[in-house]
């Protein structure tokens, strides 16, 4: 009996062993999400030879404790939420990013009931009204767009605004106000490009009127113990599978045009914006 016990342990370890698992940042609405991630692991599972599997999570932190856990391999974070992974999984390495993501932006948003226009630098009139941002993890829903409203107004968000509220996502950003919830709002662009084409945005409701400068910001992130799980050699071959991806159902769904090699050292400017602001030690 216990010879047949310690043979099915020996199984499910050699099955969970070859499972591949990965996870993303929760930075829309779940149908989007499913979308996304359910024809990247089809397009992973054949070029990788392994059974990956898509691990959704209920938030930023909860995507960072999966992946330091390791419950997930590999993740889809933002700018912000990937420095804070790395740093608490040594060893860890950003491998590919989007096409359009080493010079991402955000876009400040508000209802047009406030009469606020867009201009090249924020608009003063944004003092003294409702504010939301997306997570508080959010690298283009929160510490981009903080930083640049601080570095013009020298003022925090909670001196600039009467409320601050933090949406959760992008989408319900744009949601909270269009509908006039809070006054203004700050949103990944890709987001609202992508929810206009929808049909989701009202323009007589809801309004761009200022684009940030440019930012690096999502990457794909895998531990650094991968070749030690799954064979020598496959942290390259995952970022190869990645890179090669040519289906536009699984680009468009991002969206992106295409993905590109990333590393580290290309989102210090995020790490030291973090710091600099307190979200990071």
């Amino acid at each position: 009996m216990k010879k047949i016990l310690l043979m099915l342990i020996m199984v499910v370890g050699f099955v969970y062993a070859k499972s591949f698992t990965f996870t993303a940042i929760p930075d829309q609405d779940e149908t989007q999400l499913k979308e996304r991630f359910s024809k990247l692991a089809v397009y992973l599972t054949k070029e990788l030879n392994v059974d990956v599997k898509f691990v959704p999570v209920k938030s930023y932190s909860a995507s960072i404790a999966a992946f330091r856990n390791n419950q997930v391999q590999l993740a889809w974070f933002g700018g912000l939420s990937g420095v804070k992974a790395r740093l608490v999984v040594p060893g860890s390495v950003a491998i590919a990013q989007g096409y359009e993501d080493p010079n991402f932006h955000s876009f400040i948003i508000a209802n047009t009931s406030t009469g606020l226009e867009k201009s090249k630098t924020i608009p003063a009139g944004i003092e003294g009204k409702t504010f939301t941002f997306g997570s508080k993890g959010s690298t283009s829903g929160r510490l981009m767009p903080e930083y640049f409203i601080t570095e013009q107004f020298k003022k925090s968000p909670n001196d600039l605004f009467k409320k601050v509220g933090f949406s959760g996502n992008h989408s319900k950003t744009v949601e909270l106000v269009q509908s006039g919830a809070y006054e203004v709002g700050a949103v990944n662009y890709k987001v609202w490009k992508r929810e206009l084409k929808s049909g989701k945005i009202d323009p007589s409701k809801v309004k761009i009127i200022y684009q940030t400068p440019g930012y690096p910001d999502y990457n794909f992130t895998a531990r650094g113990d991968l070749d030690k799980q799954f064979g020598a050699g496959f942290t390259k071959k995952l970022q190869a599978a990645i890179l090669n991806i040519k289906d536009e159902k699984i680009l468009n769904a991002f969206p992106r045009t295409g993905f590109i090699e990333a590393k580290n050292e290309d989102f210090k400017p995020v790490l030291d914006t973090a710091r600099k602001l307190g979200l990071v030690d």
